[in-house]
């Protein structure tokens, strides 16, 4: 049909450019967040690009819900305020006829909302996660930076060195400061090089001294000088992936792990797909509009509503998480609920119901 095919043509344009514009806004905001983490030493400077784009993958699905329902409601919109829903109302069909084309529209958006929700937001997740994980227990070899003071894996060491040689393998003016067992020692030498020995790495010192104290009941001092000293340092273990956040955890991981947390995520991550079906019902109901009175109006009660809907969406997720609500009557309450107030609403405006309109039928069929 020719109205259904300039429909779909004209979402596709108003979806495709409201997309550019809400990816530039994410990316941009998440690029100053990446850069943030980067500079708090929580991410590695040269992971900044890797990070940001599974920043953004996790952001897609409430990106692209958001990009349809604008498409939607300004597409609709513009038809109600150039007169074109009137041929559509002259043809016999009312307002929920819209649905078909919009849906014939939207269900490649629509499933790849829920693969992303599904599939890539934990993805994304786990591997941001293990960027941190690695930056943040890397060896304490690779921590060591020329001219800053670096501490250890554990905390328990601080190192310093003044500058080093192009292969990173040695460096001069060394400091190591540890601390551990209630012993604090402090070593400084000239020069030292890495050794490798097995599956060890140690620390060469040459021509320094270390000075050892220890505290209590009897401190003591020692200082004493070297030619050479071998000292060990270790890369820190990687973290227990069972202790991963329930964002990180697959979606069969949730389903198999039922714990709160666990199933406020589920909910979460079905919410989102269920969501964006309910957008579209919605967008066609905020809609209507007078061709007299501009659409801005509208498009803002229909961002508060969107913004309204993720809210709570995000609010029963803490909710399911602490136990305070189960999450199948939390997703019936909130997606049903929504699903059946919007159904309600769409058909007071395709049959155009008014209380005025009732009040009659109901006093004739009193006096009746």
């Amino acid at each position: 049909m020719l109205f259904h095919s300039s429909l779909r043509k004209e979402l596709a344009r108003g979806f495709g450019a409201t997309l550019v514009v809400l990816v530039t806004i994410v990316m941009t905001m998440t690029l100053i967040r990446t850069l943030n983490l980067a500079t708090r030493g929580s991410v590695d400077p040269k992971d900044i690009l890797m990070v940001m784009g599974y920043a953004v993958l996790g952001y897609l699905p409430p990106i692209l819900t958001l990009s349809l329902f604008i498409a939607i409601v300004g597409t609709l919109s513009r038809m109600y305020s150039d007169s074109e829903t009137v041929i559509w109302f002259g043809a016999g069909r009312g307002l929920s006829a819209f649905l078909g084309p919009l849906f014939r529209f939207a269900w490649p958006i629509l499933v790849a909302i829920t693969a992303l929700a599904l599939l890539v937001w934990p993805w994304a997740n786990a591997q941001t996660q293990d960027l941190k994980d690695r930056y943040g227990k890397r060896g304490d070899l690779e921590r060591v930076a020329p001219g800053q003071f670096q501490e250890s894996a554990s905390g328990t060491r601080v190192f310093f060195l003044d500058k080093d040689t192009p292969d990173n393998k040695s460096g001069k003016n060394i400091f190591i400061s540890t601390n551990e067992h209630g012993r604090e020692t402090v070593t400084s030498a000239r020069s030292g090089r890495v050794v490798t020995e097995g599956d060890s790495q140690f620390l060469l010192l040459s021509n320094g001294q270390r000075m050892e104290s220890t505290t209590g009941k009897d401190p003591q001092l020692r200082v004493s000088e070297f030619e050479e000293y071998l000292n060990r340092i270790g890369a820190a273990e990687m973290g227990n992936h069972d202790d991963m956040p329930a964002k990180s955890l697959g979606t069969w991981t949730l389903v198999t792990r039922p714990t709160n947390a666990n199933l406020g995520e589920l909910g979460w991550r079905l919410g989102l797909a269920l969501a964006s079906l309910n957008f579209v019902v919605i967008a066609v109901t905020v809609s209507s509009v007078n061709p007299r009175v501009g659409r801005s109006g509208n498009l803002v009660f229909a961002l508060f509503a969107f913004i309204v809907y993720f809210n709570l969406l995000n609010l029963g997720q803490s909710w399911v998480a602490s136990g305070s609500v189960r999450l199948v009557p939390y997703m019936l309450g909130l997606h049903g609920g929504v699903l059946l107030l919007s159904g309600l609403w769409l058909a007071k405006q395709h049959n155009a119901w008014t209380l005025r309109a009732l009040l009659p039928r109901r006093r004739a069929g009193g006096t009746a």
